[in-house]
């Protein structure tokens, strides 16, 4: 699983560059409104909702923008645009599997940009079911690395209930079952280790490892796929080495 988090550091920095501020709360504004909106507006019993609201605050959305989404997804804030949320499968360059996960209220708008982006890069937007099968569901927990005794935060995790623990330089990424992720993510934060991201992510059952060069072309149409106003997240099964993921933040 080590490509995963290796790429959420990226992201995390990327994130603390990111200029286009206004299309970030846009597409934490809008995952606030599906979440309330399939599961009401409560986060003490929705937990998707729980974990949009987490991402929106990581990001200094406003608390009046969380709130104005919350009421968009329950209808008390009609604006008469009907997200779904849907899920595209394809592959990338050099075969790599690739899952999209997608906000939108427009199927075909949708579908054209992540076809036109797929061909573009050397692969091919494919059919439901084509490469999900490469994957399995399991929360991701990160925990900042800096100031914290690693070891001990994977021990905790692991009696928590966590089924992995990865450990790099700048975050430890702790992986649970579906069902465990709010237990582990409880635990972690009741022993004084704050995520600084969760979510439930699609990871690779077997990892695809491929040249320096090969991964950064992989990188280069998740990145493009991402900055996609209808695109939540990217999931991909290559592995990520240290040397891809520095030479691609220096491009």
């Amino acid at each position: 699983m080590a490509g995963h988090s290796k790429w959420a550091n990226i992201k995390h920095r990327k994130d603390r560059q990111d200029k286009r501020r206004g299309g970030l709360f846009t597409k934490l504004a809008r995952a606030i409104a599906v979440a309330a909106r399939e599961g009401g507006g409560e986060v003490e019993t929705n937990f998707t909702l729980r974990l949009a609201i987490d991402k929106a605050r990581a990001a200094n959305m406003p608390n009046d923008n969380i709130e104005r989404a919350i009421a968009r997804g329950t209808g008390d804030d009609k604006d008469g645009v009907q997200l779904e949320r849907v899920l595209y499968e394809g592959y990338g360059p050099n075969s790599s599997a690739i899952i999209v996960e997608t906000l939108t209220d427009n199927r075909n708008r949708t579908v054209g940009q992540l076809r036109s982006s797929f061909t573009k890069f050397g692969g091919n937007l494919g059919e439901s079911g084509s490469v999900a099968w490469q994957f399995q569901q399991r929360g991701m927990i990160m925990v900042p690395a800096d100031g914290i005794d690693a070891d001990e935060l994977a021990l905790e995790a692991i009696d928590a209930g966590a089924v992995d623990v990865e450990v790099d330089s700048e975050l430890v990424t702790v992986y649970t079952e579906v069902m465990d992720f709010a237990k582990v993510r409880g635990a972690l934060e009741s022993s004084g280790y704050p995520a600084s991201d969760a979510e439930l992510a699609m990871i690779p059952s077997t990892p695809v490892e491929l040249s320096v060069n090969e991964t950064i072309s992989v990188l280069k149409l998740v990145d493009v796929l991402e900055d996609f106003d209808d695109v939540e997240r990217v999931w991909t099964n290559i592995e990520i080495s240290q040397e891809a993921a520095e030479q691609f933040e220096m491009a």
